[in-house]
C-alpha cells in the first residue's frame, strides 16, 4: 500500500537539504485526509526545527491536481454512520480534523523557512488552506483555484476568512459567494500565487535546489529562492486574469449595502453575456442560502481578526456547520450520488434564521479553546 503522503529530502551542494512532501493520493485529486495531515504535520515540525533543513517544498502526486481540498466525504460518512445508530453526538473524527488541518495550516503560515509549494492544476478548499500560508506560491497555466464551499453547505474556511479579506477590493467576497474557479493570473492578482511557471520546469527547479549553495540565514534563502523561481518563470505564458479584468463590476456587483442586495445583483449578473461571470451566479444561485449568509457573516466579523483568531474562529463555525443538514446534503449531492440535485433547508437568504448563523459562531466544546496556543 502507497504511503498518502511522500516524505523525502532534497540533498543541496552546501550539505544543506530541503524537505520534500508530496501529497500522494492521485485517486482523489490528492484530497487533504487526517491521515495525511497526521503524516504531514510532525515531518513539517521537525523540518523547521532543523537547522540543516533550508526549506520545505509542498507539491502532489499525478498531473491533474496539487490538492482539489478537504476529504470531506470522510466526515460526510463519519456522520451519516454516526446518525445511522443513533447517536446525535459529533463524532471524534470532527473536531480532530479541523484541528489538525488548521495547525497545519498556521503552521506553513508562520513558518520563518521558505515553503515552496508547486500549486499545479486543481487547487481547491483545503488545497487552497495548504498553499495561501506558504512563502513562495507557484501556479502554472493548468491552475484551477476556487473556494467552492457554497455548493456543499460550507464556507471557505482553512483561513479564507482572513486572506479573502485580503484580496483587492471585494473580490474575496464574490469568490466567497459564487466559488468562481480562478487561474494562475487570478491567482496572481488576488494574492494566492507569487510566480507563474509552466509545469514542465518543475523538474529543472527541484534540480536547481541541489546545486545551488544555501545559507544558514533564512531571509537569504528566501531571496535567492525568490531569484531562481522568477528566473524560471521568464519563459511561462501568462494567462488573462478574469478578476483583473472584471474588477471594476466585481466591486460594484459586491457593493457596501448588505447581502441582500448582492443577491439581487447575482441573479441579474446570472444572464450575463460574459462566461465567466454569468457560471459564476448561476453557482450562487445552485448554492445553499446557509452558506451565502454565514459566509457574508464570517467577511463582516473577520474584518481586523489576527490569522490565529481567525483559525479560532472557524474552528468553532466549521464543528456547527458541519453538523448541519446542508452539509451534508451538499456533499451526497456533489461527491457521493453526483446527482448535482441538493436539497437544502432553505429556499433563499431571507428564510435563514439570523440565530442559527450567530449560534454557529459560539464554541462547542469545554475548556479551553484547542487553538488557544496559536499565537
Amino acid at each position: 500500500m502507497s504511503e498518502c503522503v511522500i516524505l523525502r529530502e532534497i540533498p543541496t551542494a552546501c550539505g544543506r537539504r530541503f524537505g520534500h512532501a508530496t501529497l500522494n493520493a492521485p485517486g482523489t485529486l490528492n484530497a487533504l485526509s487526517l491521515e495525511m495531515i497526521d503524516r504531514l504535520a510532525p515531518q513539517f515540525d521537525a523540518w523547521v526545527a532543523d537547522p540543516q533543513i533550508v526549506g520545505i517544498v509542498l507539491d502532489g502526486a499525478g498531473d491533474k491536481a496539487f490538492c482539489a481540498g478537504g476529504d470531506v466525504r470522510a466526515l460526510y460518512h463519519s456522520i451519516r454512520d454516526a446518525r445511522a445508530s443513533g447517536d446525535e453526538a459529533t463524532p471524534a473524527v470532527v473536531p480532530a480534523f479541523f484541528e489538525r488541518e488548521y495547525r497545519l495550516d498556521y503552521s506553513i503560515h508562520t513558518c520563518p523557512k521558505p515553503v515552496l509549494c508547486w500549486g499545479h492544476g486543481i487547487v481547491m478548499g483545503g488545497g487552497i488552506g495548504l498553499m495561501a500560508g506558504a512563502s513562495h506560491r507557484v501556479a502554472t497555466m493548468q491552475t484551477k483555484m476556487a473556494m467552492p464551499e457554497i455548493s456543499i453547505g460550507l464556507y471557505p474556511d482553512v483561513g479564507g476568512s482572513w486572506f479573502l479579506r485580503r484580496m483587492p477590493g471585494r473580490s474575496g467576497l464574490f469568490l466567497a459567494l459564487t466559488g468562481a474557479p480562478i487561474n494562475a493570473a487570478d491567482a496572481r492578482f488576488a494574492g494566492l500565487a507569487d510566480f507563474v511557471l509552466e509545469h514542465d520546469e518543475k523538474t529543472g527547479v527541484l534540480a536547481a535546489f541541489g546545486q545551488t549553495c544555501w545559507s544558514d540565514d533564512a531571509a537569504v534563502n528566501h531571496r535567492r529562492l525568490s531569484h531562481l523561481l522568477e528566473e524560471s518563470g521568464r519563459r511561462a505564458a501568462k494567462p488573462e486574469s478574469m478578476l483583473r479584468r472584471h474588477y471594476d463590476r466585481i466591486d460594484a456587483l459586491i457593493g457596501h449595502d448588505g447581502l441582500a442586495p448582492i443577491v439581487a445583483r447575482l441573479q441579474v449578473l446570472g444572464q450575463d453575456p460574459e462566461p465567466w461571470l454569468a457560471a459564476a451566479a448561476a453557482t450562487f444561485s445552485r448554492g445553499a442560502p446557509s452558506s451565502a449568509v454565514l459566509s457574508f457573516a464570517l467577511w463582516e466579523r473577520a474584518l481586523h481578526l489576527s490569522l490565529a483568531d481567525v483559525f479560532r474562529l472557524e474552528y468553532q463555525v466549521s464543528l456547527a456547520a458541519t453538523m448541519e443538514p446542508d452539509f451534508s446534503e451538499g456533499v451526497r449531492a456533489l461527491l457521493v450520488d453526483k446527482d448535482r440535485n441538493p436539497h437544502w433547508r432553505h429556499a433563499s437568504i431571507a428564510d435563514v434564521d439570523a440565530e442559527e448563523i450567530a449560534a454557529h459562531l459560539l464554541p462547542r466544546f469545554q475548556g479551553e479553546h484547542p487553538l488557544s496556543d496559536l499565537a
